[in-house]
Parts: structure tokens; sequence; C-alpha cells
């Protein structure tokens, strides 16, 4: 999210306490940069590895997803959904793709995170509308999920599949822009995560204060989901065949200014979180690994083309790395 969000974001009600180790915040750069915290990085990321600026001049980026030879990404604040080619190459795909008529200008209200569907669609979070829509071949939009229980939705974030099929996103009061969980629009009691299966959407998570990124263990065994703030954490949910979850765990604790945003997963277990700083790459047992540091805030990753290279949302600007290990790229990604 914004900076401008953070003092809002700080005042909200209290989140969970953790007994996870604090992670403290690092200070912001002035050009990209690796810290390497533990030797064990070198297996991730190779010693000397260059972070390239693809793209730069938009409002807040947000939501990457690889597609079709190009990384796809909202602005937040621009209110419009892009790509961009490897090359650098920016087309605009939807304008006012946060859905919401007469969008108050600078708000926070453009589309976020976008997954790939099974039937070979997009599904997009319109954080302005409330909603998740379908985006089409044409990159014409239907609507696919608005409300639970007669309720509109708060503001869906961040989107992934499992592999048996279920859609899971969380549910911030983000684009809420009258005060987020004080906003008079708001309608559900709680900033949920969802499950969508077989055509019913259930809440399965309802007690955290602002549930943001969200992602799979390779074997989709574990669901981790981070806590943009007050109380800055990720925790982790043990899933059970028919989708339930439990053992509940605070893998992850992090202090500093800022909160936790997007995560991914990679093929062997490691956590790329967005957080205070940039990205910060954990162990599956929660062991800090090292950092990729920004000039300017990361709010979300994306694994794409082979799995090897990552691409980051920060802030105006859209960066990249190569990785040696493969990240795990949605599972319904037609890779090109």
């Amino acid at each position: 999210m914004r900076s401008r969000l953070r003092a809002a974001l700080l005042t909200a009600a209290l989140g969970h306490f953790s007994s996870a180790p604090l992670v403290a915040q690092a200070p912001t750069p002035s050009a990209p940069s690796i810290e390497r915290i533990d030797p064990s990085l070198d297996a991730i990321i190779a010693p000397g590895t260059q972070i390239e600026k693809v793209a730069s001049g938009f409002g807040f980026t947000e939501g990457p997803m690889w597609r079709d030879g190009r990384l796809w990404f909202s602005d937040v604040s621009g209110d419009k959904m892009r790509a961009v080619t490897p090359d650098g190459q920016v087309e605009e795909l939807i304008s006012n793709s946060g859905g919401l008529p007469n969008p108050p200008a600078g708000a926070s209200i453009g589309s976020n995170a976008m997954v790939p569907a099974p039937d070979g669609t997009v599904l997009m979070a319109q954080m302005g509308a409330r909603r998740i829509v379908k985006v089409g071949k044409d990159n014409s939009i239907r609507p696919f999920l608005s409300d639970y229980d007669g309720k509109r939705l708060n503001s869906p974030n961040d989107l992934v599949y499992d592999k048996s099929g279920a859609l899971w996103f969380t549910d911030p009061p983000f684009g809420l822009f009258n005060g987020m969980d004080k906003d008079p629009a708001k309608e559900l009691p709680y900033n949920a995560v969802f499950r969508y299966a077989k055509g019913k959407l259930t809440p399965v998570i309802t007690d955290m204060t602002l549930p943001n990124g969200i992602g799979f263990s390779p074997d989709f065994k574990t669901l981790y989901v981070g806590n943009y703030g007050p109380q800055m954490y990720v925790r982790a949910y043990s899933v059970k065949p028919e989708g339930s979850l439990s053992a509940p765990r605070n893998l992850i604790q992090l202090s500093g200014r800022g909160g936790v945003d997007g995560l991914k997963v990679d093929t062997a277990g490691n956590i790329w979180l967005t957080s205070p700083g940039g990205i910060r790459i954990f162990t599956s047992q929660g062991k800090l690994l090292g950092q990729i540091k920004l000039p300017e805030t990361a709010a979300n990753l994306a694994f794409a083309g082979d799995g090897h290279t990552v691409y980051i949302t920060g802030s105006t600007s859209i960066y990249r790395l190569r990785s040696k290990v493969k990240g795990m790229l949605p599972l319904h990604t037609n890779v090109k």
C-alpha cells in the first residue's frame, strides 16, 4: 500500500501478539542491493546478481503476474492495469481497472492482484469496486465475486489457487478510502481470508487485522498469510485435504515502519516477503537469509518465465533479478 496509508494502518485495531523473533527494519538504500544475512542465500541468489530497473513512471505498482511473455501489473493509485515486456515496453491494458466510477484522484482504489484462472481467463481484484472480476482474452471484464452472505466484500487484495481448484483470497479494507474499517460503506464485521470452492464462498480466517499477501508451500499442505499491520507477521496454517485449516502459528514477526505486503514461495519452500525495506527471504522455518533492498517501497513480486526470473513491483518502478531457485508459478500460468 502507499506510504500515506501507513499512519492510518498503525492506528488500526491491535493485531495478535506473536512469540516469533522480531526482524527489525533496515534503512532504505539509495540504489538496489542484496544483503546476505546467512551464507545459504548464495544457493538462492548468486553472489554478484544485479537488480535491473525495467520500467518506471507509475503511481504505485502492485499485483504482478506473468502472462504470455509479459508482466501484467496494476497501478493502484493510477487506476490502470498494464503490461511490460522484458525489454521495458509498456502497454496499458485496462483503464479504470479498479472499477469505481469517478474515483477520487490518487486514492488507492485501482486493481490489485491477478491470477490465471483454470478456464484461461484472469481473475483480478478490483479495490474500488470491491470485487473480483474475470478478465477475458479481449480484456473485457465480467463480475465473478462481490459479496458474502448478502454483504459486500471489503476490498479483495491477493489471490491464489490450490491444487483442488479452490480460490483463496485476502479481503482487507484498503479500498475503503473513507477510513478503511471506519468507512460507513464497510459491511462485513471482519477482514477475512476467503476460500471459494464449488460455488461456495467461506471465510476461513477472520481474526487477522489486515490480511494481505497469501501463498502456499510447494506441497500445498501449508498456507501462509501476511498481516500488514499494526502487528506485522506471517502466519502459517496446516491445510487439511478438504480445505479446512488447523495449527495456526506466527512464523515470522517484523518491526519498524511500513507493513507486510505481498509474498511468494519458491520451489525449495523459501518465503519471499515484501516488508519494510524491501524483499526479505526466509526459510520455511522462518529463518531470515537475506534481503533485496530497493530505493523505493516494494509492494509485491512475481516469478516469471522459466520461474528463475523475479519481478518486483516497487512503488513507481518495476525491477527484475535472477534466482538460482525456481519460483512457484501460479498453477494455471500459460508459460511463454
